[in-house]
């Protein structure tokens, strides 16, 4: 392999809201079930973030504003002082190494059991996850989704700027607001889940209003500045049915145009598709692209062929995910060309301990 430094923009500087990064390489959240039962990160978190300093900017994995937004087992949370003081001792860590965090924030919806957060999931609407969950005890049906009231919209519009604010506290330098992936701001702005009769639902414009809430309710609480975006569209994961995809994702970067955020996120995105190009020309801040790497393998050169692809496209900064994972030094390893770890067992991601986790071995830095 050659050296990418010398042929890549990927390596040049780059403004994000209030900070300037080193290059254009960020870490993707990726939920990996290393957090104590009741959300709080753990020391084993805090060395595995600061293993990957290196990259430009730590989007840490997603934590929930509240309880009930809880999706899986021993996932991070951060809507106690418990949560905040296990932050704080990971962004301590990374910082100390000279990196850069942001939190993700995310509510599951659906996506939730009783058997995990001890109260049923709340959704738009009762319409139920189509498949089993994992809990505790394994994986179980999933449960019909409580409707959310207009109370309860509102009690968690209140969540996310409390989970963000606490994010500031804990030393993060901005937060994320996840809208993909059918977790619960995605299944407002989808037809399949969102049945809503009222302002909340139906018509684009009232799918579109809870994600615009939550985003003006967050930025209001730090500061635009330090607020990203992540969408996923086109994404059926857990079982999402957007059905106008286009029209959708149209409306909402409209109604964010002037909002000031740092940046919107786009998951699996693909330069050659109409949705991205579209996004891409209506939004005029900074977009961070993740790329479709292949499923089986992580590309010889890290993925930063497939974020050159994205760059030519009008990206901004490229987010990796499994990369990162693999190769606590993914950084040195594409500027100098060097051979990639591949993941070594998809099932260690989510299995506690160190295992598939911190024990990914580095290269020596002189190399």
């Amino acid at each position: 392999m050659t050296n990418a430094a010398a042929s890549t923009k990927i390596f040049e500087p780059a403004e994000l809201g209030p900070l300037t990064l080193s290059h254009r390489l960020v870490m993707a959240p990726l939920t990996r079930n290393r957090a104590t039962a009741d959300g709080v990160p753990t020391p084993l978190m805090a060395t595995y973030y600061a293993q990957r300093a290196s990259a430009g900017l730590i989007i840490a994995e997603a934590s929930t504003p509240n309880a009930v937004g809880q999706t899986y087992p021993n996932i991070t949370a951060i809507h106690s002082p418990a949560h905040v003081a296990g932050w704080r001792r990971v962004t301590d860590a990374v910082r100390a190494e000279g990196g850069r965090m942001f939190l993700q924030i995310q509510h599951g919806g659906r996506v939730g059991h009783p058997d995990t957060s001890g109260l049923t999931p709340v959704a738009p609407s009762p319409v139920p996850l189509p498949e089993t969950i994992h809990t505790p005890a394994g994986r179980v049906p999933s449960v019909v989704p409580r409707e959310m009231t207009v109370e309860d919209i509102g009690e968690t519009v209140a969540d996310f700027a409390s989970a963000a604010r606490n994010a500031i506290e804990a030393g993060f330098e901005g937060v994320e607001v996840h809208s993909a992936n059918g977790h619960l701001l995605h299944q407002f702005l989808a037809q399949g889940t969102n049945r809503r009769t009222d302002a909340y639902g139906g018509s684009v414009a009232g799918r579109i209003r809870f994600v615009t809430e939550v985003v003006e309710a967050v930025s209001e609480a730090v500061g635009p500045d330090r607020v990203g975006l992540r969408l996923s569209p086109g994404n059926t994961v857990n079982g999402i049915e957007e059905g106008d995809t286009e029209e959708i994702y149209r409306a909402l970067v409209a109604a964010l145009a002037d909002s000031g955020l740092a940046y919107v996120h786009l998951v699996h995105a693909d330069p050659d598709s109409p949705v991205y190009q579209q996004i891409r020309k209506d939004w005029r801040g900074t977009l961070i692209a993740n790329p479709v790497l292949p499923a089986d393998r992580i590309p010889d050169d890290g993925g930063i062929g497939h974020g050159e692809r994205l760059l030519a496209a009008g990206a901004d900064l490229i987010a990796l995910g499994r990369p990162f994972l693999a190769n606590p030094d993914l950084i040195h390893r594409v500027r100098t060309g060097a051979p990639v770890n591949q993941v070594r067992d998809a099932y260690l991601m989510y299995v506690g301990g160190e295992t598939g986790y911190t024990d990914y071995p580095a290269l020596p830095t002189t190399q």
